[in-house]
């Protein structure tokens, strides 16, 4: 299973270290091919690459993928983009989103029939989310 995580880089970081905690969490399901977005040492200007060239590279990865999680609690144009390419190309998407956060989650990610949206509260309840997620295919 090839996996593509998707979370904000430019549109905030502020939940660097919660990716990390998902994506080491989704390595139990599979291949993780865009573990650099869990890398707390990248800062809101993103990679030191030119734009098309990480444009090219991550619709490739999406392409190979089997399926897309994204966190999606920090708005971000990015994941939004990649979920409406994930969901067009008819890849499993599951979008995770804290309520807590005290931001509503875009309609056209909670509207979207093609999108599985699970909120959850501390990435203590991600197992449980991610069993069966992973169990249906």
């Amino acid at each position: 299973m090839k996996i593509y995580f998707a979370g904000a880089i430019r549109g905030g970081r502020d939940d660097a270290a919660l990716y990390l905690e998902i994506v080491t969490r989704l390595r139990a399901y599979g291949e993780v091919l865009t573990e650099h977005v869990a890398d707390d040492d990248l800062s809101v200007l993103g990679e030191s690459k030119d734009d098309r060239w990480i444009h090219d590279r991550d619709l490739a990865w999406l392409g190979e993928a089997d399926c897309l999680v994204a966190e999606v609690t920090t708005p971000s144009l990015g994941v939004g983009f990649e979920i409406a390419k994930a969901t067009e190309w008819g890849k499993r998407t599951l979008c995770l989103f804290r309520p807590s956060a005290g931001r509503p989650l875009s309609a056209l990610i909670a509207g979207s029939e093609r999108v599985t949206v699970r909120e959850y509260q501390s990435p203590a309840d991600l197992p449980k989310i991610f069993d069966e997620f992973f169990a249906t295919r």
